[in-house]
């Protein structure tokens, strides 16, 4: 039933629709800004590239206008970038706005009078990205192998019953070299799927597992045990809970003899590729061991076994770590002094990734295990292998401390400041340190001005996974502040670090929030398709916009790669290189996994970088961003075909549908427990879910995309 509503409505549902749409040449981070950080917005004019076609030339003066009231807070004129010069690596003219005064707490827009373009609208709080935060851990619950996803943790467009675990998978797992042999089988159950397939890895856990460690180190106060994870209430922060889920398969996978089995899975590209993973139930299998996992765990073991010895409950724990470490140490070092370490024993039977690490990889993995083993026993032997192998190894040998090995970078760092730590190592870490940050040779660690879209990372860096050592730039700079390797440079590479959060939020060539379907959280234009065999294309969760689910929210695609392997489609191939990035999911031999794959490295660089600018603070901003926040209430499925349900405490709250046009077409006076609302008499499109708290006048307002 349609119904008359008041002029002040009718503006304010106005308003809504008019930024449903947000600019395509006008790009803000969609989640928002902290009060008084530096908030510059980039306006594009697309000399080459797929946008070619299109052009755009911004207006003089540009406004910032609070959202609700549609008011000018600010205006203000944009600086021409570069002196009117094309950016190579966009393709893109463009200019610079400041809005940097806008420093209130409210939901904004960017508004060009000479053109009408607005931005999307954005939030200017203390704590505008803590959702964004917990939407991308839970990417990780999500990726659980032999876990079933269930509500509440799951939203219910993504919930699934338990998975591999029919006869001959993971904990009957079979040894790929003798397959018929029952007498092999290993319960090899947990972990996390490693990317984009369902397969685990003990070497690309390795990263992962470092950063999700350190970013709570970083943290301790920001990450609860109220995250709504099956876990939660345990007193063990969530985030803990999560690795702990990989430490215990990791812990399977290692051998009593300190051996590790590289990696498991499937034997063919063709088996268990279901939707969702409860479907398959063909046979899994695990690899050879080899040196290289012996190490990656021994790492990783001794790391938590620091990071779990912090907290009174886990002792026991964190000792099991430690004695398993110092155990797949032992293993791999009389294989190190006897030269024979394994570097080709992934022989691809198991499909896919080789998981095979060089004999430098190695060494430098040995030498991070050496550091947190020493620092957790004080034993001097693996002091002295520090002191005998560190320069042999990047950053030392090569004098590039740079984003692919913060693993490392870090452990140096730390070494420095343990008793009884090498003298001439530690001068040497430090000058090296401190030269290359000084000298910022590859531009990691200075702003600077060439970059229109102000990430600044080099042409070579956009490559497969480029959002890896993207998020890692920022992760890096702040190691160097973490260890104060030089102070009169930390103002920078704070700023430099908060503009990379920016280009994820939509601060790129494609205005494009670069996580899976976070449109609940405040995204305008997100990643609508990933390629991950539950999410596959022509699934239920194929497109967040046009299927029945759309992936889950919060993963990180692979980002921009120039050197994309086939020569079509364009986009991604044939573009500029931060152009070359498609939204698509198809498989071969389109290969949208060299684009928009995700994986379990890329997700940890990414929550090690927001963590950085998040607070365990919720902000206490009511003119919330046009997203459901998580003090209000759940609406799901979104889309929908039919029904939507909203799920909370939602005693003396007022629920209103209205159109893109701002057409009133719903109004119920009060909710109380979970509704049920009917939208089939409604035709497809976009509505706007108005939540009002009647005695607080909160609002809650959530976009929902109706389908028939």
């Amino acid at each position: 039933m349609v119904q008359n509503f008041t002029i002040l409505s009718l503006l304010f549902l106005c308003t809504i629709a008019s930024i449903a749409q947000p600019s395509a040449f006008i790009q803000v981070d969609q989640f928002g800004y902290q009060n008084g950080a530096d908030k510059i917005a980039v306006i594009n004019d697309p000399q080459s590239g797929y946008n070619a076609s299109q052009s755009y030339t911004v207006g003089n003066p540009l406004e910032v206008k609070e959202f609700l009231s549609d008011q000018t807070v600010f205006s203000g004129a944009p600086l021409l970038w570069n002196m009117g010069n094309t950016h190579s690596q966009s393709g893109d003219k463009g200019w610079w706005f400041d809005f940097s005064s806008v420093t209130t707490d409210g939901t904004y827009y960017i508004y060009d009078p000479s053109t009408g373009h607005k931005s999307a609208p954005f939030v200017v709080s203390d704590n505008p990205y803590y959702e964004v935060l917990q939407a991308a851990l839970k990417a990780f619950y999500y990726n659980r192998c032999n876990a079933p996803k269930e509500q509440p943790y799951a939203a219910s467009s993504w919930t699934d019953t338990n998975n591999f675990l029919h006869p001959g998978q993971d904990h009957q797992c079979r040894y790929i070299g003798d397959p018929n042999n029952a007498a092999l089988a290993k319960d090899l159950r947990g972990g996390w799927f490693d990317a984009g397939d369902y397969n685990k890895y003990v070497t690309f856990a390795y990263r992962p597992v470092h950063d999700l460690l350190s970013s709570y180190e970083e943290h301790p106060s920001l990450f609860g045990d109220d995250w709504s994870w099956p876990e939660s209430g345990n007193q063990l922060p969530d985030i803990l809970d999560e690795v702990k889920w990989e430490l215990h398969w990791l812990m399977r996978m290692l051998n009593q003899d300190g051996s590790a089995h590289i990696k498991m899975g499937s034997n063919s590209y063709s088996v268990n590729i279901l939707a969702p993973p409860s479907l398959n139930s063909d046979p899994r299998f695990y690899g050879p061991t080899c040196t290289s996992a012996s190490i990656a765990v021994a790492a990783m073991f001794a790391h938590a076994s620091l990071v779990y010895a912090q907290i009174p409950s886990q002792q026991s724990f964190a000792d099991s770590l430690e004695n398993s470490a110092i155990n797949a140490w032992n293993y791999f070092k009389v294989r190190f002094d006897a030269n024979t370490l394994e570097t080709n024993c992934d022989d691809g039977s198991i499909i896919a990734g080789d998981a095979d690490w060089s004999a430098d990889d190695q060494k430098s993995a040995a030498i991070v295990a050496s550091v947190y083993l020493y620092t957790l026993t004080g034993q001097s032997a693996y002091n002295t292998f520090v002191a005998d192998h560190f320069d042999e190894v990047e950053p030392i040998s090569n004098q590039f401390w740079g984003p692919y090995r913060n693993d490392i970078n870090e452990a140096l760092l730390l070494y420095t400041t343990l008793s009884g730590a090498n003298a001439s190592a530690k001068t040497t870490i430090l000058n090296s340190a401190a030269t290359d940050v000084a000298n910022n040779y590859n531009g990691f660690f200075n702003l600077g001005l060439s970059d229109l879209y102000r990430v600044h990372a080099p042409d070579w860096m956009y490559h497969w996974g480029s959002n890896m050592p993207i998020a890692n730039m920022g992760n890096l700079c702040q190691i160097m502040i973490r260890y104060n390797v030089a102070p009169s440079s930390e103002s920078m590479m704070q700023e430099r670090t908060a503009e990379i959060v920016h280009y994820f939020h939509g601060v790129n060539p494609q205005g494009l929030v670069y996580l899976s379907n976070m449109y609940a959280y405040g995204g305008d234009r997100c990643a609508n398709e990933i390629y991950h065999t539950w999410f596959n294309d022509g699934t239920d969760w194929d497109n967040a916009l046009t299927s029945a689910f759309g992936p889950a929210p919060g993963f990180v695609v692979g980002g921009a790669n120039k050197d994309f392997s086939p020569g079509s489609p364009s986009p991604p191939s044939g573009q500029p290189p931060q152009k070359s990035y498609k939204d698509f999911n198809t498989g071969y031999p389109q290969n949208s996994w060299e684009i928009t794959e995700p994986a379990i490295y890329y997700q940890a660089a990414y929550i090690r970088l927001l963590a950085n600018y998040t607070s365990q603070l919720i902000s206490t901003n009511t003119s919330a961003n046009i997203h459901l926040t998580q003090n209000c209430v759940e609406i799901y499925p979104n889309p929908t075909n039919n029904y939507f349900h909203v799920n909370g405490t939602l005693d003396r709250y007022k629920l209103e549908i209205f159109n893109s046009s701002g057409v009133l077409y719903q109004t119920i006076p009060y909710l109380g427990g979970e509704a049920v609302i009917d939208m089939s008499d409604l035709p497809s499109g976009l509505f706007f879910i108005r939540i009002e708290n009647r005695q607080n006048k909160l609002l809650c307002i959530q976009k929902i995309l109706k389908q028939d």
